[in-house]
């Protein structure tokens, strides 16, 4: 064996960089009801949406049992929108902890809680009183 041969080097590898993970995009969706569902209406609807940019995603039918025939149809659309959002107000910080949610339940499986406050006949008034007592646990 040569002498050059045996100092052979490894074949050089070139660098590859990594590219960055893209950008978290919201999907958008779209459902349009047909109350007529025949050939000519999933055609048009398809191609119409399609137009607009947006893809077509599925189709989903609503049967009679007395008929073959679907009575109604949706036609589900996706299409790609902005950036996500940074997490809204129902965020995982607008839970409460697995402390507070045990206390929580405690306070309320305990039959000596306190009875609403305010007894209605109106159902609207009965929701705001009961969201008015949550807030003072």
């Amino acid at each position: 064996m040569s002498p050059t041969r045996a100092k052979k080097r490894a074949p050089r590898v070139a660098s590859r960089k990594i590219p960055a993970a893209p950008a978290r995009r919201a999907l958008h969706y779209k459902v349009v009801e047909l109350s007529n569902v025949d050939e000519a209406a999933l055609e048009r609807t398809v191609n119409e949406w399609c137009g607009q940019g947006w893809t077509f995603d599925g189709v989903q039918f609503a049967m009679r049992e007395s008929s073959k025939r679907p009575s109604m149809g949706f036609v589900f659309f996706t299409r790609e929108g902005g950036e996500l959002a940074p997490p809204t107000e129902y965020g995982s910080d607008a839970f409460r902890t697995d402390h507070e949610a045990h206390d929580h339940l405690k306070r309320l499986s305990r039959h000596d809680a306190p009875a609403p406050t305010a007894k209605t006949d109106d159902a609207w008034s009965r929701l705001q009183a009961l969201a008015d007592d949550e807030g003072d646990v």
